[in-house]
């Protein structure tokens, strides 16, 4: 399991220059985390880097 502090944290392309309702991403080894880029100290939650695959998948068609 990674610590905050081995995770380098970074927010989409597609955000925009607003900043006020995006996520932030962090890759790991097999892992991806998400988190709410207002609440950088907020909960957070990790999927399988193929769960997330998936995901990104369904949304971006």
């Amino acid at each position: 399991m990674n610590t905050d502090s081995e995770l380098e944290w970074f927010k989409s392309s597609y955000s925009g220059s607003e900043g006020d309702s995006c996520v932030e991403v962090a890759l790991a080894h097999g892992a991806v985390h998400v988190r709410d880029s207002k609440q950088s100290d907020g909960p957070r939650f990790g999927v399988a880097s193929s769960a997330w695959s998936d995901f990104l998948g369904f949304v971006v068609e």
